[in-house]
C-alpha cells in the first residue's frame, strides 16, 4: 500500500510538472510521457497479468521515445524485469502488454487499433484525440505549454477486460 501511495504521488506530481508557467522543451516532454507510460502498469489491472513474468513493453515508433523507453527499461517495474522491443510492424504488438503508439504512426492509427481489438494489449498514445477514437489511454497535452494530462477511454479497455486503478481514475480524464 505504501508503494502504491508513492507511486500515485510521483505521477501527481509528474502530471503537474507542466504547470508552472515555463515553457517546457520537447526533452522535457518526451521525458514525462515516457516516465508516465512505464509507471502506468502500476494502475492496470489485466486478467492474463502473471506477476511473475516479464512486463512487455513495446513502442511503435522512432526517436525520441526509443532512447527514454531503453532507459526506463533497465528497472524493474512493480518488482518486474520489463522487457522491451521497438517494433517495425503491427502485427508484431499482439504479445506485447502495453504498446506506445508514437505519433509518427497517427496516419495509420485505426489500422493498428483494428489489428489489436482482441488482443488484452493495453494501447497508449500521445496522439490528440486517441483516446476518443478507441485508443485506451492518451498521455498529450490540452494545449501548449499545459500540463501532461491523462484520458482514459473505459469501453475500449473494458473490452479486452482491462481496468484502471481507482486512484488513476481520479487523475485521469475519462472519455466516451
Amino acid at each position: 500500500m505504501k508503494r502504491l501511495r508513492m507511486a500515485v504521488w510521483i505521477l501527481c506530481m509528474v502530471a503537474l510538472a507542466g504547470s508552472t508557467g515555463a515553457q517546457p522543451t520537447a526533452d522535457s516532454e518526451e521525458t514525462v510521457v515516457s516516465t508516465l507510460f512505464f509507471k502506468l502498469p502500476l494502475f492496470v489491472y489485466r486478467p492474463d497479468d502473471p506477476r511473475f513474468l516479464p512486463l512487455s513493453v513495446c513502442l511503435l515508433g522512432s526517436e525520441p521515445f526509443h532512447t527514454h523507453f531503453a532507459r526506463l527499461a533497465q528497472a524493474p517495474v512493480d518488482g518486474r524485469p520489463v522487457s522491451y522491443r521497438r517494433l517495425s510492424a503491427t502485427s508484431d504488438a499482439t504479445p506485447c502488454h502495453y504498446l506506445f503508439i508514437s505519433t509518427s504512426h497517427a496516419p495509420h492509427f485505426n489500422q493498428i487499433l483494428h489489428t489489436l481489438v482482441n488482443s488484452p494489449t493495453v494501447t497508449v498514445s500521445d496522439m490528440p484525440g486517441f483516446a476518443q477514437a478507441g485508443g485506451m489511454v492518451e498521455l498529450s497535452r490540452s494545449t501548449p505549454g499545459s500540463p501532461i494530462g491523462v484520458l482514459i477511454n473505459r469501453n475500449a479497455a473494458r473490452h479486452q477486460d482491462i481496468g484502471f486503478n481507482a486512484q488513476l481514475l481520479r487523475l485521469a480524464r475519462v472519455v466516451p
